[in-house]
């Protein structure tokens, strides 16, 4: 058993100069691939593949981040820019920052000097690198810069609509299935989604990573031999040091029922800085470790994105993507089929496509539930079926997900089942009682 590491209350970022120990540079520009050596040649001479060649951004990434950096960090080099650290200590919080870099809006004005919004506002450098300062309808500006539509409260919105605080059984663990918990290591992200579920608790400082609390939630698991299946989110748990991912990665396998961890994180979205060989190296020891990600617009699907999924991949850790139907973000097929496509040449599994929770001041993100199942009919049949994700509902009260599908089971004739395909023609499937 490896000696456990003491847990401390988290600090402000140091100073920059301890940060570049672990700092890496920007991603490299080719990949190669090499033949074994041999006397006689068979094969013709390894070709040299620009990168990222199949893995070509959507995103203009790089480029980007570049230009943003020099105009509004002109003394921050390429190994700043890239560690992890300084981007989560530079964070964009502030409406007097914010307003230096974007021309806001009326109603962004609104909520911002307000004050009243519930989640704060924080923005790394680099993911706000990608967002163009003059247009506050682009999908990423909205889905992080709070607007004065967040103070309207609509019918059936909710706090807590999921019904997370009634199945706590310990603070911060939420036990909704039979075989599973979720684990909220603390309540910190880089980068705040407006629509977050748990917009109630993340970024006020309540829950937090401290030893105590981690051993309340791990001596429940270890005395409920149900659960095999623990899921660490938050917060991003990413934002953990470390040793702290460490320290809590190899307590939970210590616990003999435990057979599989999950992480959840929207870091190769917001901060793919964080994704380091030695981060990767860390979760391999504890394998299988699989790991939820968040995105929900092809424009994050950058260079720097791409580097992290890859490591993360490279590191057998497999890679599902949870991503939120969003009005005016997503809800169009094209935008969801390219988001989808981008996702499998990361190597990242399309899995949920989640309904809208309807968290109190979420309605100008919310769309039908038909919006959904003309979404999901656009891309069956048009892209892979690996690529297409299931189309769920989170049930209000704590009901867990239930999976929609357009229908395609339209009756019988005799004994005959008869389907509709993707195309919306009909077929016999004989299906005898």
């Amino acid at each position: 058993m490896q000696q456990q590491t003491e847990i401390t209350e988290p600090q402000e970022p140091p100073s920059q100069p301890e940060f570049f120990q672990e700092a890496e540079e920007e991603p490299p520009g080719t990949y190669a691939s090499y033949l074994p050596s041999s006397d006689t040649q068979i094969y013709p001479s390894p070709v040299i593949i620009p990168f990222p060649f199949h893995h070509r951004p959507i995103a203009p990434g790089r480029d980007t981040s570049r230009q943003f950096r020099r105009k509004f960090y002109p003394g921050v080099n390429s190994k700043q820019w890239n560690d992890w650290h300084w981007q989560v200590a530079n964070r964009v919080r502030t409406p007097e920052r914010l307003q230096s870099m974007l021309f806001l809006s009326h109603e962004e004005q609104q909520a911002l000097l307000s004050g009243e919004t519930k989640l704060p506002m924080a923005v790394t450098p680099y993911y706000l690198s990608l967002i163009p300062p003059d247009d506050p309808d682009h999908p990423l500006r909205r889905a992080v810069i709070p607007t004065a539509q967040e103070f309207l409260r609509g019918p059936g919105e909710a706090d807590d609509p999921l019904g997370e605080e009634e199945q706590s059984p310990v603070p911060g663990l939420v036990h909704r299935y039979p075989d599973r918990v979720l684990f909220l290591v603390h309540d910190f992200c880089s980068t705040y989604c407006r629509y977050c579920t748990r917009s109630r608790v993340v970024g006020h400082g309540k829950v937090r990573p401290e030893r105590a609390r981690f051993e309340r939630i791990l001596d429940y698991i270890r005395r409920n031999h149900s659960i095999r299946d623990v899921i660490l989110s938050g917060g991003d748990p990413l934002l953990l040091s470390d040793e702290r991912i460490e320290w809590l990665l190899n307590q939970l396998r210590l616990i003999p029922h435990v057979e599989v961890i999950r992480i959840g994180t929207k870091i190769p979205a917001v901060l793919p800085q964080r994704v380091t060989s030695r981060l990767v190296r860390i979760i391999k020891r504890y394998h299988p470790v699989w790991m939820s990600l968040h995105f929900m617009h092809p424009a994050e699907c950058t260079s720097e994105t791409q580097k992290a999924c890859a490591m993360l991949a490279d590191g057998g850790i497999p890679l599902g993507s949870q991503t939120v139907l969003l009005k005016g973000i997503n809800d169009e097929v094209e935008t969801m089929k390219s988001l989808m496509q981008n996702l499998m040449k990361m190597r990242v599994r399309p899995y949920y496509l989640y309904q809208c929770d309807p968290i109190s001041g979420s309605a100008h993100f919310r769309t039908p539930v038909a919006k959904g199942l003309e979404i999901l009919r656009g891309l069956r049949g048009h892209i892979s079926g690996y690529a297409v994700p299931t189309y769920v509902i989170d049930a209000p009260g704590g009901g867990g997900k239930i999976p929609l599908m357009p229908e395609a089971v339209i009756g019988r004739s005799g004994d005959d089942l008869v389907l509709r395909n993707y195309e919306r023609k009909c077929y016999r499937y004989p299906d005898v009682i």
